[in-house]
């Protein structure tokens, strides 16, 4: 089968590698399209944690089922599909939380043995699938993994429909996540950014005030004139140097700020103003089955149009220019896809 390497940073080659055996417990999926995420820039950038080049890439899926190990029940031949990408007990420091994301032990796509989603064919097991509805297309279902983000976010951030709220950053995830508080019945929410054209994607995916703020000192205070005040939650989903503090500037005395971002080095914090307004910073890592489901759940039900958010489909043989134009972010990329179809 066709696969997609980030051979080593900044380096990406399609090869030609053997299907990986199907275990009992585990299901061979047709891969219809995969998702190129802020984490498989941080892979290509050679930043990521845990996920290091050689590795097939990829951890958004959705496809069609093939073939099924002789242990599985939920699932048959033809079945459309996507994939909660992390394996984990909940097991953390010897304690069972329920938590996947909390696990010591968690494995992801690109991790061990574990083959990424961006090649023909991708192996998941059986605990991991999520079956698609027939109204839900295999492009709005790679985005159910990305969306889940978003909702465990919201979930964190204790979201209130009477809630102001403060997105900064206006990638994929950021835009995700604002689909994931407007479910929650939130109406009042700036998204801020430094690329208009991301920007006028968040307005259309709803947002009821954006702005750029490249080279404007003033913005938080500006940012703050329309809502009559500061704000009540802000989610940081742009791990840039400073954000920290700027979103503890524009949060309310007792509000809460989300770190949903992938951050690298140190941040400072204000903890004068931390501590003196009790305001409470929250971190946020992936998702649960209970996030993903409802991500689904969002995308089935089609009041929000997620699809908004990709800009690009590209073939598995442009893979290299997929990554290339997000991490330079070039020709207005948001969300880029890959597709594995072909055309008869």
């Amino acid at each position: 089968m066709k696969a997609v390497f980030v051979e080593d940073a900044e380096k990406i080659t399609v090869k030609e590698i053997t299907i990986p055996t199907l275990k009992e417990n585990e299901v061979l999926i047709k891969v219809a399209v995969a998702g190129i995420c802020g984490s498989d820039i941080h892979t290509y950038k050679g930043l990521h944690p845990f996920r290091k080049p050689p590795v097939v890439i990829g951890h958004e899926v959705a496809g069609e089922i093939v073939k099924v190990g002789d242990d599985v029940t939920t699932f048959q031949l033809g079945d459309r599909v996507t994939v909660e990408p992390q394996i984990g007990t909940g097991e953390s420091e010897g304690e069972f939380t329920g938590n996947v994301n909390y696990s010591d032990k968690r494995l992801a796509p690109g991790m061990g043995d574990w083959l990424g989603t961006m090649a023909e064919y991708f192996v998941s097991p059986e605990a991991q699938v999520i079956a698609l509805p027939d109204s839900v297309s295999f492009d709005q279902g790679v985005l159910v993994e990305p969306l889940a983000v978003g909702v465990h976010a919201a979930y964190k951030g204790e979201v209130k429909p009477s809630d102001r709220v403060a997105i900064l950053g206006a990638g994929p995830i950021g835009l995700l996540t604002l689909t994931a508080v407007r479910a929650k019945g939130v109406t009042k929410t700036l998204v801020t950014d430094v690329l208009d054209y991301s920007l006028d994607v968040a307005r259309e995916m709803g947002a009821s005030h954006v702005m750029n703020i490249r080279n404007n000192n003033e913005w938080i205070t500006e940012a703050k004139k329309p809502f009559g005040g500061s704000f009540d939650k802000v989610f940081i989903t742009a791990g840039v140097p400073g954000i920290l503090n700027d979103a503890l500037t524009l949060l309310k005395k007792g509000g809460r700020v989300v770190t949903v971002a992938m951050f690298h080095g140190q941040q400072d914090i204000d903890i004068e103003q931390l501590q003196q307004n009790e305001k409470e910073i929250v971190g946020c890592m992936t998702y649960n089955r209970p996030d993903s489901e409802e991500a689904l759940r969002i995308i089935a039900q089609g009041e929000l149009d997620v699809e908004k958010v990709i800009s690009h489909k590209l073939t598995y043989e442009q893979a290299g220019k997929g990554f290339e134009i997000v991490d330079k972010k070039q020709e207005q990329s948001v969300k880029v896809l890959v597709s594995f179809e072909r055309e008869d």
